[in-house]
């Protein structure tokens, strides 16, 4: 069920249908707030290795304030402090680290997290692990380490036709969390056909916040002429959006990063416009958007809100600890 919000700027011709909820969900939010914290309490620079998360904006913004983003650990002077993405690393990174001196801050969201924790228990009982993902993502590569003589990548559902195992091969299934939720659902769906022996993790591994901005796009797109999704390129729950939309009905979507990217040509003939934003995008993006939209008479703006989104996770326990003993100095 959804409800509808009027925003409106009366007296214009299009209107606009905001998705909602869109943008920062916990564990971006949990991210970038351990990087800024860590700023302000060790000091510039803060090392993060590989994007906090998927988004330009917040990363330059934070470079500005004195992070220094690295895409390895030997990059990072020996004792330094850097802080581990939103999307997870391997256990060997975490023992690069130790190797290093490093002072580690881990911000991977916790629902990254279970999946490591799943990843383990399956690999404990000798199962091989079906890990529905893209490949060279950093989320997938952080599971994958996890036992990575037990995991077999799949990334589309067609890829399940030529997958093969010995007979009594103990099999379950993992995802990524940011993936597309029909098309995980239809892998599964195969792949439960071919090895009905496949086992599912205790929970969906899709994460709320995914799930939530992919059912919040397909409310809009099914009543829009073109539906703008705010995201950077590596994203893949923005790229999911764009994909959503499209099949729930819009009649065009595209993917941008701000408002700079906008095709004036894209509005010819439009009426209504969808507008939502992946789960790493700062509300300040969508809202140069909605006045862009506004200034070419398509203001009219309504909030589609389809879920109430109220969690909220603690920062990592190690910064938490180091915040504590600062405040009792």
């Amino acid at each position: 069920m959804s409800t509808q919000v009027d925003l409106g700027m009366p007296g214009t011709s299009g209107q606009v249908l905001l998705a909602d909820p869109r943008g920062y969900c916990a564990g971006v939010d949990r991210a970038v707030i351990t990087v800024e914290k860590a700023l302000d309490l060790y000091g510039a620079p803060v090392y993060v290795r590989k994007q906090i998360v998927h988004n330009k904006h917040v990363v330059n913004d934070l470079a500005a304030r004195g992070a220094i983003f690295v895409e390895e650990l030997d990059e990072v002077p020996h004792g330094a402090t850097v802080v581990f993405s939103a999307h997870g690393v391997s256990p060997a990174v975490h023992a690069e680290a130790a190797e290093r001196s490093l002072k580690t801050i881990d911000a991977t969201c916790p629902l990254v997290t279970k999946v490591h924790h799943e990843a383990r228990r399956f690999a404990a009982d000798d199962y091989r692990i079906l890990l529905i993902g893209h490949a060279g993502h950093e989320e997938v590569e952080g599971t994958a380490g996890e036992a990575p003589e037990h995991i077999t990548l799949v990334e589309h559902p067609d890829d399940v036709a030529a997958l093969e195992f010995p007979e009594g091969t103990r099999l379950s299934w993992l995802s990524q969390t940011t993936l597309s939720v029909d098309e995980t659902m239809e892998t599964v769906r195969r792949l439960r056909e071919k090895f009905p022996q496949l086992e599912d993790p205790p929970s969906d591994d899709i994460c709320y916040a995914t799930q939530n901005r992919q059912v919040a796009v397909k409310e809009i797109a099914k009543d829009a002429d073109l539906v703008i999704v705010v995201g950077s390129a590596n994203s893949s729950n923005s790229v999911r959006l764009v994909e959503v939309a499209l099949e729930a009905g819009a009649k065009a979507s595209y993917r941008i990063d701000d408002i700079s990217e906008i095709d004036e040509a894209w509005l010819e003939g439009v009426s209504t416009v969808g507008v939502t934003s992946g789960a790493s995008v700062p509300d300040d993006l969508v809202q140069d958007v909605l006045l862009y939209l506004g200034e070419r008479g398509i203001g009219d703006a309504k909030a589609i809100r389809t879920a109430d989104e109220s969690l909220i996770f603690a920062l990592p326990p190690e910064l938490r600890r180091d915040i504590k003993a600062a405040a009792q100095a």
